[in-house]
């Protein structure tokens, strides 16, 4: 196998995963929505998956330290395997209860949050290996979650249309199973180093306590990654609420088709696709924070705009396409600023965390969106939204941390803490530019 190979593998599995994970995320609320009626209902089992992801993401650091990243990939993909199987299996025998659905979903979310923090650290090792620049591998790893996308919604509208909600999950569970082996055959396990050697791997013998705590303060310590997972946090409830909730009613209420809710989903990842196969090209010369700020800006409330006041399906993609250009280069920006300046022994556990705090509002998201859509009807439930989106995504351009962006570590130099680039900069961050 080349220089690159494991890398090509890691990504590919990744791909075949996601595109079955991008079919769970329009068949799971449609299904819950059409099976209970209840759009509260279906904001319920998306909380009952999203909670488990979220703490898994914020307290499995150190757990995944001592097992082994690899090794807790592939085995909690294994895992989902069988646990999504598990729902329409028993939705088939007519033993599927609103609580059994809820359990076995929320046993799913916990073991991908496992599983998604695994390869996050697996990642920028297998970057370093393959000799890619970072920003440019960010952007790629993050152009194939958007490629997934573009494949996976409007697939599993066309199937749930011509077969059912239930059997686009058993496909889901497939490529968990797919993209696990295809890890386990290309992923080469973790290289034992001298410096590892020498220092009996302390990261292993840690405390879990400790291990937490060394986490959090890395993230408290640093302004510009605070203010990131901030916007994140409130972005990322509000785009719950919207695809979870708002747009599955927007297509059984106002346009009456699953096909328009895949469609939807296929527009924006369209326009996210091309957007990125741009940035990919250019990102090591592009300027962080003007692509970040205004990308953001453009990417969210536009969006909840266009299905509160207009019916014609043609104005809802426009914007679901244009925002899907704008938010492009959101991922790999702040992958990029992770991966380059957290160091290697806290990887595990702060990006862990950081995951948990940007995820921490989807399963409210859900819940909120359902409950609002109740009590103020749809399009003033997507204004609300809307509006929370809009607020958030200003908050760069009235903030000097925010400038911080643009600067990167030399080249032959080891990841700058992002802790020590703040105290070095005057204004208490680093000079510089989803």
């Amino acid at each position: 196998m080349g220089r690159r190979g494991p890398l090509a593998g890691l990504l590919t599995a990744e791909l075949i995963s996601l595109i079955g994970s991008r079919m769970s995320m329009i068949a799971l609320p449609w299904f819950t929505l059409v099976s209970t009626g209840s759009a509260a209902m279906t904001g319920v089992v998306a909380f009952a998956e999203m909670l488990p992801y979220v703490l898994a993401c914020a307290f499995g650091g150190p757990f995944i330290d001592r097992v082994g990243a690899r090794r807790t990939s592939i085995v909690a993909d294994l895992s989902s395997a069988a646990v999504v199987v598990a729902v329409p299996l028993l939705y088939r025998a007519d033993l599927l209860a609103l609580a059994a659905l809820a359990g076995l979903v929320a046993v799913a979310g916990l073991l991908r949050g496992f599983g998604d923090s695994a390869k996050q650290v697996v990642f920028p090792e297998t970057v370093a290996a393959a000799g890619v620049e970072m920003t440019r591998a960010t952007s790629l790893h993050d152009g194939l979650a958007r490629l997934a996308t573009l494949l996976g919604a409007p697939l599993a509208g066309v199937l749930i249309a011509a077969l059912d909600a239930p059997t686009v999950l058993l496909l889901d569970a497939a490529t968990f199973g797919i993209g696990a082996l295809i890890i386990a055959v290309t992923v080469p396990g973790p290289r034992r180093t001298a410096v590892a050697e020498r220092e009996c791997d302390p990261v292993e013998v840690e405390p879990y306590l400790v291990a937490m705590r060394a986490g959090l303060r890395f993230i408290w310590q640093n302004r510009l990654l605070r203010g990131m997972l901030l916007m994140v946090l409130v972005t990322n409830l509000a785009d719950a609420a919207y695809g979870t909730v708002l747009a599955p009613v927007w297509a059984r209420d106002v346009i009456g088709s699953p096909v328009a809710l895949g469609l939807l989903s296929a527009a924006f990842a369209v326009g996210a696709v091309l957007g990125n196969v741009v940035f990919t090209v250019l990102a090591p010369r592009m300027p962080r924070f003007w692509v970040f700020a205004v990308g953001f800006l453009l990417a969210g409330a536009p969006r909840f705009v266009a299905i509160a006041v207009t019916e014609r399906l043609w104005v809802v993609y426009v914007v679901s396409f244009v925002a899907g250009v704008s938010v492009a280069a959101i991922n790999p920006i702040f992958g990029a600023l992770a991966y380059e300046r957290i160091p290697e022994r806290l990887r595990a556990r702060v990006l862990g965390l950081s995951r948990a705090v940007s995820f921490a509002g989807i399963p409210l998201g859900g819940l909120l969106g359902g409950a609002a859509v109740g009590g103020l009807a749809l399009p003033a439930t997507c204004l609300l939204f809307g509006f929370a989106y809009l607020v958030v995504t200003v908050l760069p351009f009235v903030s000097p941390v925010w400038r911080t962006m643009d600067e990167r570590p030399a080249p032959e130099s080891s990841p700058v803490p992002l802790q020590r680039a703040a105290e070095e900069s005057p204004s208490g961050g680093v000079r510089a530019s989803r």
